[in-house]
């Protein structure tokens, strides 16, 4: 699976963690930043990841900021993203099984090691459960048409 991976300043050491992770499970990883610890701004690189995952050019995203909720808020401002923030391995599983996201949004400051590695495996070894949360997925995506063809 190809997955597109950035992170604020907050962010930056769980995305590394994450980056090893993903790729010692034979994951390809498109590293959209940061690239350092110093204060930046995560919609510089948010924006980027969600693009990616939206023109199908990463199958999903993962994006890391010290809450999380300022990368989640930012990315579902991009058509096509369904991006969830998920505290631990059952929010995970669920953003999967019932929503389909296609971006997972960590909480850095919220969360450690052991438990982001759980949540990542969780996210990505979770498929879409489809059946009555398919229409559900279609009306969320549907009011996102309709509003973006009323600008």
């Amino acid at each position: 699976m190809k997955i597109a991976l950035a992170c604020d300043h907050r962010g930056y050491e769980a995305k590394e963690l994450i980056k090893s992770l993903l790729t010692r499970s034979g994951h390809e990883v498109i590293d959209f930043g940061t690239d350092e610890s110093k204060s930046c701004d995560y919609p510089d690189f948010a924006i980027p990841a969600a693009t990616a995952v939206s023109k199908k050019e990463a199958d999903r995203g993962v994006l890391i900021c010290g809450s999380g909720i300022g990368m989640s808020i930012t990315a579902n401002k991009i058509a096509g993203i369904r991006a969830a923030l998920c505290h631990d391995e059952l929010t995970a599983q669920m953003s999967r099984k019932h929503n389909d996201a296609n971006i997972l949004c960590l909480p850095a400051m919220l969360v450690n090691d052991p438990l982001i590695t759980r949540i990542i495996e969780s996210w990505l070894s979770t498929e879409f459960e489809g059946g009555r949360h398919i229409k559900r997925v279609e009306k969320m995506m549907e009011a996102e048409a309709w509003h973006c063809s009323k600008k």
